[in-house]
């Protein structure tokens, strides 16, 4: 029998997720983002549940394009970081995938290819990331559109949406339709995640969710349920043994934690080899029996540890909930110093994905 380390995934949550998207895109389109094999969930599955729902889907690279194909769906597809080299973008056209073009390198790959894929440009509003400078979008777009390259949406992405009071989405949502106004059959496209949750946002043409569709918040100091979003992955394991520390013993590596008072220490099979964050300190919780337990020690690449005082009776075999609906992941997250779209995208090969409904 296989370990009972698994990782369930409710794709009629990820369905939720999306409607709620949309709902808050107002007149925008929401444009799914499966990239990073659909933040570890699967990029096949997780597209494949959202095909009635999305019009197209945004994705990091050419071979997560090309997956999605493989899978069977014909969807118009987002290249968020373009392609890579100039014979690449044959492929793009005969397959319907829509290439960002961010920088000065990849102009001569479009005025030489004979292939005429989909365009946007990407529009470097502050991000300092990809993208042309705003003064010389026009010129891009003129250009490209007189080789016969059909030029139809501009994007940009924003730095600090995740904070509420910061100002700089508003600056940077300025420069971006300073850089694009004038600029016939355009579909534009600025918000992220977070950007849906804020108050008098333009959307314009297309939003492009992403973490928010895993039921995962994207604000700073919020949680996914405090937003109407539900948890996709659940992040699970069971208690392996269970035994007695006297005051003074210590539990795993390093000796990082030493039992103060009588303590029932549980072991669960799960670690760092799985996708759990070794940096996950003392007190990271997480449930069994319904209950709220913390973690203590070091977490190791296979195991970690866990006390179990304040629930009599557990024992080996009992079902550990790591994260999911009752142990929120950016909770985990921020004990781990770290975001939950790490986590998410960092659950192994090793964990089996158990899907709900069945596919």
């Amino acid at each position: 029998m296989p370990r009972h380390t698994v990782a369930r995934i409710d794709l009629e949550n990820l369905r939720h997720n999306y409607r709620r998207a949309s709902e808050l895109a107002g007149s925008a389109r929401a444009m799914a983002v499966v990239k990073a094999d659909g933040y570890g969930h699967g990029l096949a599955r997780v597209a494949g549940a959202l095909a009635d729902l999305t019009e197209r889907y945004a994705v990091a690279c050419l071979e997560e394009a090309v997956a999605l194909r493989e899978s069977g769906l014909s969807h118009p597809v987002l290249l968020m970081e373009g392609v890579h080299e100039a014979e690449d973008l044959k492929l793009c056209e005969a397959e319907g995938f829509i290439v960002a073009v961010h920088d000065q390198h990849q102009l001569p790959w479009l005025e030489s290819s004979p292939a005429r894929p989909e365009v946007w440009l990407k529009v470097n509003s502050g991000m300092n990331r990809l993208g042309f400078a705003p003064a010389d979008i026009a010129a891009h777009a003129m250009h490209l559109r007189r080789l016969g390259i059909r030029v139809t949406g501009a994007m940009t992405h924003f730095a600090c949406a995740d904070d509420p009071a910061s100002e700089r989405t508003l600056e940077q949502t300025r420069r971006f339709e300073a850089a694009t106004s004038g600029i016939e059959g355009l579909s534009l496209s600025v918000a992220n995640s977070s950007a849906h949750f804020r108050d008098g946002q333009p959307m314009f043409e297309w939003s492009r969710p992403g973490i928010m569709l895993y039921g995962s918040s994207p604000l700073l100091g919020t949680q996914g349920p405090d937003l109407g979003l539900k948890p996709v992955m659940t992040l699970e394991s069971r208690l392996i043994a269970v035994r007695e520390l006297a005051v003074g013993e210590a539990v795993g590596y390093g000796e990082a934690w030493r039992a103060t008072s009588p303590t029932v220490m549980g072991m669960v099979c799960i670690g760092y080899g799985d996708g759990y964050p070794r940096h996950a300190g003392n007190g990271t919780p997480v449930r069994v029996r319904g209950t709220r337990v913390p973690l203590i020690g070091r977490v190791s690449m296979d195991m970690l540890a866990v006390d179990l005082t304040e629930i009599p009776g557990a024992a080996a075999g009992d079902p550990v909930e790591l994260w999911g609906p009752h142990i929120g992941i950016d909770e985990v997250a921020a004990r781990a110093g770290t975001i939950s779209y790490e986590l998410l995208t960092g659950v192994t090969g090793r964990v089996p994905r158990l899907v709900r409904p069945q596919s």
